[in-house]
């Protein structure tokens, strides 16, 4: 479920002329038809460059992914497909790298899940998953998907920081773009993992490449100048008439990731930082062929479990 920022930030509107003009070859709804339906819903009218604590952060992303979810369902759906592990823009798929390991027989929570194809190809593999969203509207297309497929994974609607799981309950937790952008503490977050993984279990999440911060979400030429510090950890913050915020992303430098996971309780396995694929054209909001082909775009944290 690849969720990022969506505007250039350091504007002081949100523009139709700020994002990329399509997503994908054979979709239907434009990336700028998205942004603007859900921003409409939701009154959006800005950008703020503020601080934003957790409860704003939570009912800002709840609201903003349940206005979205059936256009983003609509732009992406073919490429996620039903069940299928796809881990990043870059077609890096899980049947290929298995970088979860093997799955069979092993309690699997998938964070932030969207429609649930991750889930349910661990299902498929023989896996006994879980998967659990902070969004209604992702969630109604992921029963949708299950009653589609008959692959009947179990939804939860909840916070990535607050898991509705029982301690030592999973052997392995996964996250493809879900939840972790947007939660003001993933410290907070590894550490309620730590708790329900048993000791020794494997936690992969994939996130965008924390050096993209500096450049505009443009897949295009002007994606290619850097505009950002990479150290503002100030949140993207889009707002409504009453400065509410009504979508938040969250930046941490590649440091900032190490640091909170091992303060977490986890060890740094793997680092992977996809190669753009010879012969992709998709575009998929700031992923593209041309910004591919000279820095990563995604990063894939392979940690395991530590202590008793």
């Amino acid at each position: 479920m690849y969720r990022t920022r969506r505007a250039v930030r350091g504007t002081n509107r949100v523009t139709s002329t700020a994002r990329p003009a399509r997503l994908g070859q054979n979709a239907t709804v434009t990336a700028q038809d998205r942004h603007e339906r859900a921003e409409h819903r939701l009154g959006t009218v800005g950008i703020a460059h503020r601080p934003v604590d957790a409860g704003e952060a939570v009912a800002a992303n709840r609201a903003w992914w349940d206005a979205d979810a059936d256009d983003y369902q609509a732009t992406h759906g073919d490429f996620l497909g039903d069940a299928d592990f796809v881990w990043c823009p870059e077609q890096v798929r899980e049947a290929d790298v298995a970088l979860l390991g093997d799955v069979g027989g092993r309690r699997v929570v998938e964070i932030g899940c969207g429609q649930a194809s991750c889930a349910r190809w661990l299902a498929l593999a023989g896996a006994y998953p879980v998967a659990l969203d902070l969004s209604g509207g992702m969630l109604r297309h992921a029963l949708d998907a299950n009653a589609r497929t008959g692959i009947d994974i179990p939804l939860i609607q909840a916070s990535a920081e607050e898991l509705p799981l029982a301690t030592g309950s999973m052997d392995l937790a996964c996250s493809a773009f879900g939840a972790l952008p947007f939660v003001s503490s993933p410290e907070t977050v590894f550490a309620e993992l730590h708790r329900v993984l048993r000791p020794g279990g494997r936690w992969v999440f994939a996130v965008t490449h924390p050096m993209r911060w500096i450049f505009p979400d443009d897949p295009g030429p002007n994606g290619l100048t850097a505009t950002q510090p990479y150290f503002d950890r100030t949140p993207y913050t889009e707002i409504d008439g009453e400065g509410r915020a009504t979508y938040v992303e969250y930046h941490r430098t590649l440091g900032d990731w190490i640091r909170a996971l091992t303060a977490g309780g986890f060890v740094l396995e793997d680092l992977v930082e996809p190669e753009w694929p010879e012969g992709h054209t998709r575009v998929w909001g700031q992923w593209s062929p041309l910004r591919g082909k000279l820095f990563p775009g995604t990063a894939i944290f392979r940690t395991r479990r530590t202590g008793p």
